[in-house]
This record gives structure tokens, sequence and C-alpha cells, in this order.
């Protein structure tokens, strides 16, 4: 589609000579974690001062961009081996991102003594807008791409940059599997708010999230045509269906005991 959104193309820096381009991908990305904070920051304030979001924004921003190249890195071993400098230019698995951000989320609301499912229900609709904002650039740069498909709102790449850094098929007609996403997100971004002043208990409206996002996740990924993602049992699955199927047992499974639990009600 655009995976350019600027091309200033040579550019003398400091007796350095490259070639500067804005990537639509990056722009987006960036758009969404910034939005993605202002949500936290405003659905937080009651709870805990702006800076503690700023700081662990930035905290899950490397986290998660290191956890996401890890996995990618993990399930498609063989290419980067051959290959490593591509691993720069890839986006990387989600779930990675996810698992290492919240994991270094859990660090950050113990540090700071903050209750650990009151702050996950705060955050966890920015990271479904965050990621729909994403998966919007992932449709610009041509990256995850779907199937060959015969329907009216099919989408064919012509960008023969996209093909050069993400390997999408041109001039095929394929799912829009980005866009299936990215809708999917901002459904639960509103979903969530919705729940958020209905919650019975700390820690639902985060669970019903992962719980939603996996199970859209391991449908979409039928109708995902790119095969660096890995995948297991000779085939059948990829990657991140497994982990979507685990995911979707664990939010069961704790939105069943959380619920269980006395606890008071909070914002």
């Amino acid at each position: 589609m655009f995976p350019k959104l600027f091309d200033f193309g040579e550019v003398s820096l400091f007796g350095l000579h490259f070639h500067a381009v804005l990537h639509t991908y990056g722009f987006l990305l960036a758009a969404g974690f910034l939005i993605a904070l202002k949500v936290a920051a405003v659905r937080g304030r009651k709870v805990v001062e702006a800076n503690l979001i700023m700081d662990l924004g930035l905290y899950n921003l490397v986290s998660a961009l290191v956890g996401a190249k890890l996995l990618l890195l993990i399930v498609d071993w063989e290419h980067y081996r051959h290959d490593p400098l591509s691993l720069i230019r890839s986006g990387g698995v989600f779930y990675g991102g996810l698992v290492a951000a919240v994991l270094t989320s859990i660090w950050f609301f113990r540090k700071h003594r903050l209750s650990v499912w009151l702050m996950t229900d705060i955050l966890a609709p920015s990271v479904a807008m965050g990621h729909a904002i994403r998966r919007l650039g992932c449709f610009a740069a041509g990256c995850c791409y779907g199937k060959p498909a015969n329907l009216p709102w099919a989408v064919t790449f012509t960008d023969a940059y996209s093909r050069e850094i993400v390997g999408v098929p041109l001039n095929v007609s394929l799912h829009p599997t980005q866009l299936y996403e990215s809708l999917v997100e901002f459904a639960l971004f509103g979903l969530l708010l919705f729940l958020a002043g209905r919650k019975k208990f700390d820690g639902q409206i985060f669970w019903t999230y992962v719980f939603g996002y996996s199970f859209a996740r391991f449908v979409i990924e039928f109708f995902r045509g790119d095969l660096e993602r890995g995948f297991v049992f000779g085939g059948a699955l990829s990657t991140s269906q497994v982990i979507a199927l685990l995911l979707v047992v664990a939010a069961c499974f704790a939105l069943l005991t959380l619920r269980r639990l006395p606890q008071k009600r909070t914002a």
C-alpha cells in the first residue's frame, strides 16, 4: 500500500551519507504508542500519578520491542541465523511483546506498590488501541499479509518496496488480515471501556482483553499468508495459535478464579 510516508532521499549528517525514509509503519507505531499512553494516563489519573504512567509506558515500549523481536527470532531461527540484519526491519511477533510488557508491568507495579490487577485493568484498553493503530501500519507496509482470496474486500499490493522489505506477494488479491485484526482491536477497545464502569472485580478488564484478542487471533491466523511466523504440529497450527489457545485457557481460569475472590470494587 503505502510503506513510505516520506522519502527524503540522500541525506548528509555529521559526515555520514544515508537514504532517509519515514516509514508509515514506524509513524503509526509511534502514534499508537502515544495515543495509548494518553488514554492510560487519563483513565489512571485517579489512581496513580501521570508521571508513573509515562515511566511505565517507556519501560513497556522497550520491553515490548525486545520481546517481539526475540519471539520472532525464536520461531524463525533458520532465516535470521543466515540473515540477522533482516531482523532489524522485521516488525516482530505481538505475543512476544505482550508477554514481555506484562512481565515488565508486574515488576513495575510491585516496585511502586500498585495493585497489579487494578493497573492492568487501566492499561488493557490502551493496549487494544495501540495495537489497532499498529496493525494499520502493518497494512501500509504489507507485512502480516493474508492468503489469496477472491472476495470483494480483498486487497492487492503493488509496491515493489513492500515486496523488498516484507516479502508480500504483488498483484495478488489477498485477505486484508491486518485490517481484520485492527477492527477486532478497535472493537475490543470499545468493549473494554464499556465494561470498565460495570466490572465486578479487579482483573476482569485485562483478562477479558486477553480472552477476546487471543480467540480472535486464533481465527485470523487461518487467513494469514506469511510463513515466517512459525508453525508446529507439522504445520497444523501456527506458533501464535498455540499461544492463543494457552492464553484463552489462562483467561478463562483467571476470570473464574478472580470472580470468586473477595475484592473491593474499583474504577
